[in-house]
């Protein structure tokens, strides 16, 4: 697990206006070939369970940067919701 890889790419992604906008438009690209990251945390990445990479170490304020900019199907509702289920998708 590399929550720091996860907490980096949420970082970047308030940060680096080119980066927001590659995980917006093409995300598998833009994660795939982001260093570091296990093939767990890219799952979680892609799908939006924030609950899943919150259980696995990442920060949470850093993952509402994700939902902040509307990516990978987030919104603050269902950062939130998601947070609260904590990875257990039932």
């Amino acid at each position: 697990m590399s929550a720091y890889a996860v907490n980096k790419l949420c970082r970047l992604t308030l940060h680096d206006p080119a980066f927001r906008e590659r995980l917006r438009t093409t995300p598998d690209l833009a994660v795939g070939e982001f260093p570091g990251l296990s093939d767990e945390e890219r799952r979680a990445l892609l799908a939006g369970e924030v609950g899943t990479l919150f259980a696995l170490g990442a920060h949470s304020f850093l993952l509402g940067y994700l939902a902040r900019h509307a990516l990978f199907g987030l919104t603050q509702a269902v950062y939130a919701a998601r947070m609260r289920q904590g990875g257990n998708r039932a």
